[in-house]
């Protein structure tokens, strides 16, 4: 069955189009993980499964059906159908249930007229909170029939008829809830700092703080800018695993799970931070050690690179890197991710020695992704001025060119001591004007180099000597 689906004209199709097609098992049980998620991502992470995994692909498929057909979202189901019918054609479900589709397509008909009716009513009397929770509703309604455009029209209409500030932040929270589900990860960054900057206080402020932390950390993670993304989900409080519902929403099991932020914020921060950083950053972080306890693997990486066992951090990745391309957002950049951590590697391991065996370096790094063999990944590097080294192919090493520490640190001392005789000749100077009673006022405009005003050698001290002596005649 696994070998049918693997050729099935789904993945062909897949394959020719350069999308993820996973065949190996992942170490996760589809049931006990799904049963993290709830609403639209709950769908959305099955889809992405079944749509990506061949081992996976008809359970995914099975179960995203069943759900889409409680909902309100019929083109999502007919999408579901359409795959999985040229994944399984024979499956029951892979039929399109049309009597199901009609009725569902008939009630979401009326239930939208009847939203927009009670609306318009709304407005003709001018009741301010009446047309708020009119366009909230509706929302609501576009947002479960996965018109996600009209939802966020809908919500940020709200905007004018908003009464107090709680209002205004569940308005703003509702556009980041809507905005994920579209993908749209600069109108997420920037509905968060209105979040952020909304005029709550105490407890109501608090709550909302967890929620803005990781939603930043996706976002700023689903747009390649790790680094931010690691420092957004290491700082967020672990109050987040208890969040009640903000503006209806449970974060928590609607939008990233507690898991999410360990796997999300760890791998972020392995492939943006140096040893020093994720040692006090991450592991020494009291908050974020209570994510990293519910994935114990991703703790066990980190620590096997601040300990220089590269080797060692990049099987555990390699152990998971199924699981983590069935992740509906980490697919997206989980290569950017390897490759940084990969290369980061590379260069620390490399650091010691004054040259390595290429055999050697294929031991401990085995050759993954684009690269046939260790010495053109190393050539890669170097062109890339990443990795400061050469190749001697002849005796088959990896040499770092040869250095003078020497005269590094003579050089280092003579710059020093420059650097000091200049800095006590002006105080001299300066020491002797004013032990002769001359007041130098210093230009400050002429300032160079960060240094005091008083003692700035091109700058306002030699001005103003050239003007005190002009003045007297010299």
């Amino acid at each position: 069955m696994a070998s049918s689906v693997e050729q099935s004209p789904f993945f062909q199709q897949a394959r020719a189009k350069g999308a993820i097609v996973v065949k190996d098992p992942p170490k996760f049980d589809l049931d006990s993980y799904i049963a993290n998620y709830d609403g639209a991502t709950r769908l959305e992470r099955l889809h992405h499964i079944g749509a990506s995994s061949t081992y996976l692909a008809l359970d995914a498929y099975r179960m995203a059906i069943t759900e889409a057909k409680l909902g309100r979202n019929v083109k999502f189901y007919l999408a579901l159908t359409d795959d999985f019918n040229k994944i399984s054609p024979d499956d029951s479900l892979a039929l399109v249930d049309t009597a199901w589709v009609e009725k569902r397509n008939r009630d979401v008909k009326q239930d939208q007229d009847k939203l927009e009716h009670e609306l318009k009513s709304y407005k003709n009397n001018l009741i301010k909170e009446s047309i708020r929770m009119g366009n909230e509703d509706l929302g609501h309604f576009y947002y479960a029939c996965g018109d996600y455009t009209n939802a966020h029209k809908a919500y940020w209409r709200m905007r004018e008829h908003c009464t107090s500030n709680k209002h205004l932040a569940d308005m703003t929270l509702r556009l980041v809830y809507v905005s994920i589900a579209q993908r749209a990860w600069l109108g997420v960054q920037s509905q968060l700092v209105k979040v952020d900057a909304s005029q709550l206080k105490g407890d109501e402020k608090n709550k909302l703080e967890p929620i803005v932390s990781a939603c930043s950390g996706l976002a700023h993670m689903c747009t390649g800018n790790l680094r931010e993304a690691a420092n957004n989900f290491i700082h967020t409080s672990p109050q987040f695993l208890t969040l009640e519902p903000a503006a209806g929403i449970v974060w928590q099991k609607e939008v990233l799970s507690g898991n999410d932020i360990a796997v999300y914020g760890g791998l972020c921060a392995l492939g943006s931070m140096d040893r020093s950083d994720l040692q006090t950053k991450v592991l020494a972080n009291g908050d974020f050690r209570n994510f990293l306890e519910l994935e114990p693997h991703i703790r066990r990486a980190i620590s096997l690179f601040c300990n220089s066992k590269y080797s060692a951090c990049l099987e555990v990745l390699e152990g998971y890197r199924t699981d983590y391309l069935l992740d509906v957002y980490l697919s997206r950049v989980l290569s950017v991710i390897y490759n940084n951590v990969r290369t980061k590697s590379i260069v620390q391991y490399f650091i010691p020695f004054s040259c390595v065996t290429l055999e050697e370096m294929a031991k401990k790094f085995q050759p993954t992704g684009d690269f046939g063999s260790i010495e053109e990944e190393l050539e890669d590097m170097i062109n890339a001025g990443i990795l400061n080294a050469r190749i001697d192919l002849v005796d088959r090493l990896l040499i770092s060119p040869p250095t003078n520490p020497r005269y590094d640190v003579h050089t280092d001392a003579l710059a020093m001591a420059e650097k000091y005789d200049h800095t006590l000749r002006l105080r001299l100077t300066r020491l002797n004007l004013m032990s002769a009673g001359l007041s130098v006022t210093p230009d400050k405009s002429q300032n160079k180099e960060g240094l005091d005003p008083r003692f700035a050698a091109d700058g306002g001290l030699g001005a103003s000597l050239r003007g005190l002596g002009s003045r007297m005649g010299f």
